[in-house]
């Protein structure tokens, strides 16, 4: 028995975070921190932004994340070399002692976040420990874990989310007082520092205020459930049954939630309103993208909305025929998540009116940047399908009900910058 009465094996098991031997970058071997670092895999936008990164510097971490050959296994190859080689030439070196790191972010604009990277113990979404909210595409999950598999390392921290303001948050602000291990700048503005919590003393009281939690996905479902994966492949115990992570305290360090959107190869914009026509409203909208997205926000305070673009201008897409939803949204499910503007465009729009499958990569996209993903239907003479972000506790409810949201519903951010601290897993 414990001294709470309770035996082990009916104590609660929240979250086990434990330090690692973090692959860090030698600065003297490379152009910039800078300039090695990338977004998640999933951001950057391709080609432009993958060749971008590529030249930043020939050791740019999308060279790893991101390889490029003809083949997927060329790919995974290509990487597994890459990394080989990398460590060989001592342009990526592991720290001499297993350490949690705290990684801050910090822009001009006020955002400030701060969290832990560190390798979790990895959990089915039944254990209640960590939650996801979205749905994941398979393939994807199969093309992360054959290039996991090559390179026997975990090359970019996924994003999770608790809410603690304890004992793990008053450390985290003491380690950003001290002198970091790294500082740099990337070209988004955002300043980003690293440091590293060895003292053993230190660390158990982490993991001890930790084991009180339980988290969210915010942003890496497919890594979560790549990791899932591979901890199934390989018989425990073994370095598959960690994930790589940073775990942001929201109740310290609030993310910004905002949406993914939609790009509809090679579907014309007069083509999807044609078909919507008398089953929802219709408004275009000859104004700049920022005043377009405040009319799509006040549209959704009273109901579902949309945004069209792609043909010069915007169309506010609004107030759909309620037996339309009837009939082709799921029932069983919580009302806020029939109510979803998500389901909506999956169930109602993508599936129902349009026929176009969500997970056909040569029909569909799903961008982050508002921008980016209007002028690619503009130059594609596609439809960008803008979304409106889902409030945070809404999505953090869903997820402890056990509903998962559509995939691609929501962006929380800021992301790290992949590239700070690599995992491998035979360290």
């Amino acid at each position: 028995m414990n001294s709470a009465g309770h035996s082990e094996a009916t104590a609660p098991r929240g979250l086990e975070l434990t330090p690692f031997r973090g692959l860090r970058y030698d600065p003297d071997q490379v152009g910039s921190l800078a300039a090695v670092t990338s977004p998640p895999y999933d951001v950057v936008v391709r080609p432009d932004g993958l060749h971008h990164l590529q030249d930043a510097d020939p050791y740019n971490i999308v060279r790893l994340i991101l390889p490029q050959a003809t083949t997927p296994a060329a790919r995974n190859e290509q990487a597994a070399d890459t990394l080989r080689g990398w460590l060989a030439e001592g342009v990526l070196t592991a720290d001499p002692e297993p350490a949690l790191y705290v990684y801050e972010q910090r822009h001009a604009d006020g955002m400030l976040q701060r969290g832990l990277i560190g390798t979790l113990r990895v959990s089915e979404p039944s254990e209640g420990i960590v939650l996801p909210h979205e749905d994941v595409m398979p393939h994807i999950v199969a093309d992360r874990a054959a290039l996991m598999r090559a390179t026997h390392a975990n090359l970019e921290p996924l994003l999770l989310t608790y809410r603690g303001n304890g004992t793990a948050a008053e450390i985290v602000d003491r380690a950003a007082e001290r002198p970091p291990l790294l500082s740099t700048t990337t070209e988004d503005g955002y300043s980003h520092r690293l440091w590293a919590i060895t003292d053993p003393a230190e660390t158990a009281r982490v993991l001890a205020d930790l084991a009180h939690h339980q988290a969210l996905i915010a942003d890496g479902h497919h890594r979560w459930a790549t990791y899932l994966r591979l901890r199934a492949e390989h018989p425990s115990p073994s370095p598959w049954d960690h994930g790589l992570v940073l775990l942001v305290d929201t109740a310290r360090f609030p993310l910004r939630v905002r949406a993914i959107h939609r790009l509809l190869h090679g579907f014309a914009v007069a083509d999807a309103l044609a078909a919507l026509d008398g089953r929802f409203r219709v408004q275009r909208l000859d104004v700049p993208l920022a005043e377009a997205l405040d009319a799509l926000a006040d549209a959704v305070c009273a109901g579902n909305g949309f945004l069209l673009a792609g043909d010069g201008a915007f169309h506010l897409v609004d107030r759909p025929d309620p037996a339309l939803l009837d009939r082709t949204i799921p029932a069983g499910f919580p009302e806020a998540w029939r109510t979803l503007d998500a389901t909506v465009l999956h169930a109602t729009l993508l599936e129902h009116i349009w026929h176009i499958p969500e997970d056909d990569p040569a029909r569909i996209a799903y961008i982050h940047d508002t921008a980016a993903t209007v002028r690619k239907a503009e130059r594609d003479g596609g439809t960008a399908v803008l979304l409106h972000p889902v409030r945070e506790e809404v999505v953090r409810d869903l997820a402890r009900q056990g509903v998962t949201m559509p995939r691609k519903s929501t962006s929380f951010g800021p992301k790290p910058a992949s590239g700070l601290v690599l995992r491998a897993l035979d360290l």
